[in-house]
């Protein structure tokens, strides 16, 4: 059988590969402590829950307009009226089955065979692979840990080419956890409009924040960059509602035409009750979403705490999102249970065989030399689980 080459230049996706090795192990009756996920361990709040029932009970199971419900639309036009102070119609909103959709339709509209597309390093796994598929060419600028792995106005500027389309920015990142501040988003819109880029701007993680950092939406600085931004969120990482399956988009009206046009030929649209809950969820009390972000944060604290106090081991401490991005550079070269560290994959392969923590290897984001862990799950997980590494790195370090 002979596949396509668009598909055989494909990588699956580290993260969902080291879950269902997690899982497989799990299932054979191993104790395994899992870093690797960027999943809520929260239920969906009651409340969403039940509109969905409601959605059930109502026999709202029929199509809806490929673009999504208008109630649904509206309620994202006043949630981004409210939470980022910016003015858009329902028909400049698009809903998908998730945010990876969203990106999907996005690139679909806006890239021609050999465009090039910025991609801040690190990045989060499947931007790539998503702009190969639409087939772009994704242009990785490496970032400097000093500057908190973000994209300088100059490293940006160094980028561009003839063939580049968009900048792709993701504020809180997956995987450093870094926000962008108000400075930096300006010089990253300063340098689209005097090129009349495409930003494509990830903001699945916006709620998500900590201390006295603050999210900004960068389509908010003018009509300018806002007729060039592609704003993309969705429900999965603040509402705990990733297996719902619903994201959308925010653009200017003739894009976002476009890729309604794309995802009816896809798709159709995402689950009629999805978008009922979904609308539920923007609509109704966000106590539920306070309550998480308390716990993350408690988990943050401590885990970025006792990361700093292992031996050879350091990180940032994460502005946003529920990730620590930890530097392992002074393993590499060494031994680990006998077999010499040459990438963070070695190191991470090792860490979940033979000592049974699942953490993601900083190759998948391209940087080699560290690896991230998710916060995403117990406080019993996290302090039981670093204790399992850091003894398994004490023990089996040469």
């Amino acid at each position: 059988m002979k596949l396509s080459e668009k598909a055989s230049k494909i990588a699956t996706s580290m993260t969902l590969a080291i879950d269902s090795k997690l899982k497989q192990m799990i299932a054979e009756g191993v104790k395994v402590y899992g870093f690797g996920v960027g999943e809520p361990d929260f239920d969906t709040p009651e409340y969403i829950r039940n509109a969905a029932i409601v959605g059930l009970n109502k026999g709202l199971t029929r199509y809806t307009p490929a673009q999504g419900t208008i109630e649904l639309r509206k309620a994202i036009c006043a949630k981004l009226k409210r939470e980022n102070s910016l003015d858009y119609e329902p028909n400049q909103i698009i809903v998908s089955s998730g945010a990876k959709h969203s990106l999907s339709n996005t690139f679909a509209a806006i890239l021609n065979p050999g465009d090039e597309v910025i991609v801040p390093v690190p990045y989060w796994v499947s931007y790539t692979e998503i702009i190969k598929l639409n087939d772009g060419i994704p242009v990785l600028v490496p970032t400097k840990k000093e500057n908190n792995f973000k994209i300088t106005k100059e490293e940006l500027k160094n980028a561009i080419t003839s063939r580049t389309k968009a900048i792709l920015i993701n504020s809180p990142s997956n995987p450093t956890g870094a926000v962008y501040t108000e400075r930096e988003l300006r010089d990253v819109a300063e340098v689209a409009v005097e090129n009349n880029l495409f930003v494509v701007s990830d903001e699945i993680y916006e709620r998500i924040i900590y201390d006295d950092n603050k999210h900004i939406s960068i389509a908010s600085f003018g009509s300018e960059i806002k007729d060039l931004t592609i704003l993309i969120n969705g429900m999965s990482k603040s509402y705990a509602m990733t297996g719902w399956r619903l994201g959308y988009a925010a653009g200017n009206e003739k894009l976002v035409k476009a890729m309604s046009s794309i995802q009816s030929h896809a798709v159709s649209h995402p689950s009629s009750i999805t978008q009922y809950a979904s609308a539920a969820a923007l609509n109704g009390p966000q106590d539920d979403l306070r309550k998480m972000v308390q716990e993350f944060n408690k988990r943050r604290n401590y885990m970025y705490e006792r990361i700093n106090f292992m031996e050879g081991l350091s990180c940032i401490k994460p502005e946003g999102a529920f990730y620590v991005y930890v530097d392992i550079s002074a393993y590499l070269g060494r031994n680990l249970c006998g077999i010499k560290l040459g990438s963070s994959l070695d190191f991470a392969q090792i860490m979940l065989e033979k000592g049974c923590v699942a953490v993601v290897p900083g190759g998948a984001f391209g940087t080699d030399g560290f690896i991230r862990l998710s916060y995403a799950t117990s406080m019993e997980t996290i302090k039981n689980g670093l204790d399992k590494f850091e003894s398994f790195i004490k023990e089996n370090i040469e």
